[in-house]
């Protein structure tokens, strides 16, 4: 356990978040025990449905599996899938809660469209369906207390179940160096001076924008703006090299008074950079030093893309609980999400 204890942590998310090995190496075991795949060859594309902390798992596999895979891969974030979708199809529905109504509506088009279907969940109606489709389904453990925190269980079985077909050789290996990984930088995190503790400081009462690279570092920098709005109850932002040297950067030639009391820059390094993307965050660095409250640079850890990522993902978990400590905010509870559910499922007029 980290030496900073939570103030309030009514839904044990802290012990959640630092079980993260753990849970990659078991969600491998939960995914060697599904059957009725499709074959190689029946495979001509993959879909990934999914929402909010289940959608990540789609970005995730974008970046790291995608890139070798023979087919291509699309997420889907939203309520129909594409219009392709069909006999050729492998997708693949994820939903921590299995209530989720754009997932539920998504992957009944695509059932009836007649794509092979795999569903990642921890029940629910999404649960109740893959039953009545009778199809594959990898449950997502009842004890992980929100999907926040269920990364691994989540985004961890369709990399396994890809490299069963055929279509990503070498997974195991990934998730091997990925625990390593994990375990050695909860090591880290749990000893006093950790990177999360000195980012965390820094960042303080002033609103995170984070930057990183495209496939491994979009999917980083999106999960680090995500825990931060979730867990700290924060505003937060992200953008990613190179595009934001083609737009965002001209948008801090004014209110620099501002921006310098309000924003830290977090630039999210990982190994697998294009060195042109190297230059540019350097340039873009000594651009925006001087209108930034403060610039913090963290540099991603482990052996393969996979470790990388989680790598990343790990420390900025770690990061938005350390800032929802510091204001004595409870991480767990998502009051503001849980209303608009609410009233979407006509729960408040």
């Amino acid at each position: 356990m980290t030496t900073l204890p939570p103030s309030v942590d009514s839904r044990g998310m802290w012990d959640a978040t630092f079980g993260l090995p753990e849970q990659v190496a078991d969600a491998v075991g939960a995914a060697q025990q599904v059957d009725d795949l499709p074959s190689h060859d029946d495979v001509e594309n993959v879909v990934v449905l999914g929402m909010g902390d289940s959608g990540i798992v789609g970005d995730l596999l974008t970046a790291v599996a995608a890139p070798f895979m023979p087919v291509p891969v699309t997420v889907v974030k939203g309520y129909v899938p594409p219009d392709y979708v069909g006999t050729e199809s492998l997708v693949i529905a994820v939903s921590f809660s299995g209530d989720t109504e754009e997932t539920i509506e998504a992957a009944t088009a695509a059932y009836e469209a007649g794509a092979a279907m795999v569903v990642v969940s921890g029940g629910g109606e999404l649960v109740r369906l893959s039953g009545e489709w009778d199809v594959p389904l990898v449950p997502v453990p009842v004890s992980i207390p929100e999907a926040r925190t269920a990364l691994g269980a989540m985004a961890i079985p369709p990399l396994v179940l890809l490299e069963r077909i055929g279509l990503f050789p070498g997974a195991q290996q990934w998730i091997d160096q990925a625990v390593d990984q994990l375990q050695r930088r909860r090591d880290q995190l749990s000893r006093s001076g950790n990177v999360a503790e000195d980012v965390a400081r820094r960042i303080g009462r002033t609103i995170p924008l984070v930057h990183s690279s495209q496939d491994l570092g979009a999917a980083a920098a999106l999960r680090w703006k995500t825990q931060i709005n979730c867990n700290a109850k924060s505003p937060a932002f992200w953008n990613v090299h190179p595009e934001l040297c083609h737009n965002e950067i001209a948008g801090w030639g004014q209110n620099g008074d501002a921006t310098r009391q309000m924003i830290t820059l977090v630039n999210l390094r990982h190994d697998a950079e294009h060195p042109q993307v190297s230059r540019r965050f350097d340039l873009a660095t000594e651009a925006l030093r001087e209108v930034m409250a403060d610039v913090v640079e963290v540099w991603a850890s482990g052996e393969g893309d996979l470790a990388q990522l989680l790598d990343l993902a790990l420390v900025g978990d770690v990061v938005s609980l350390l800032l929802a400590s510091h204001e004595g905010i409870d991480p767990g509870p998502v009051p503001a999400v849980e209303e608009i559910k609410q009233a979407m499922a006509g729960g408040d007029s």
